[in-house]
């Protein structure tokens, strides 16, 4: 089977790109949509779960900046100059991933104070819940795109080639 860049880069290199590019990103954002769903439903903005969700938050938007310069020099600049998307699907889930770390960026930057500062904290609780459902959105794409077979829109690997050999 065909692989999308997406999945070709959490297999390589087990398991350190993995947990780089998976791992430690959702561990991050999904402990930020539970914390939220809390604070949405409590409004408790005192206590150890507040901290943990603004901890989160801005772990998960820096570290996917530095994600997302990573993946554009080495991933996305090499393989658009060369020509080697594999299909529509492909772009799709890169695309995904990278868009998926903006709203993550975003909710670091609210909770730094480097935007939003003169909103309400009503105002600025519906800009998190809203990044937060932007970001599953988009991972969630990201996902399911970078688990199909490219083939299924004509991509085929050159013949003997594995996947190592398209490493990028």
């Amino acid at each position: 089977m065909n692989m999308t860049h997406y999945m070709e880069l959490l297999a390589d290199n087990q398991p350190w790109n993995l947990l780089i590019f998976m791992a430690i990103p959702v561990v991050l954002a999904e402990t930020l949509a539970i914390t939220e769903l809390y604070l949405l439903f409590t409004r408790r903005f005192d206590g150890a779960v507040h901290r943990l969700n603004r901890f989160a938050g801005i772990t998960v938007g820096l570290y996917f900046i530095g994600v997302i310069i990573y993946l554009i020099k080495n991933a996305v600049i090499p393989i658009t100059a060369a020509g080697e998307w594999r299909t529509v699907i492909d772009v799709i889930a890169v695309g995904s991933y990278l868009i998926g770390g903006l709203p993550l960026i975003w909710i670091a930057f609210q909770e730094l104070g480097i935007v939003n500062r003169a909103m309400a904290r009503e105002a600025k609780l519906k800009i998190h819940a809203t990044c937060v459902a932007i970001f599953l959105v988009f991972g969630h794409i990201a996902m399911i795109a970078g688990m199909a077979d490219p083939g299924l829109l004509g991509y085929s690997a050159a013949e003997g080639q594995t996947h190592q050999e398209h490493k990028h």
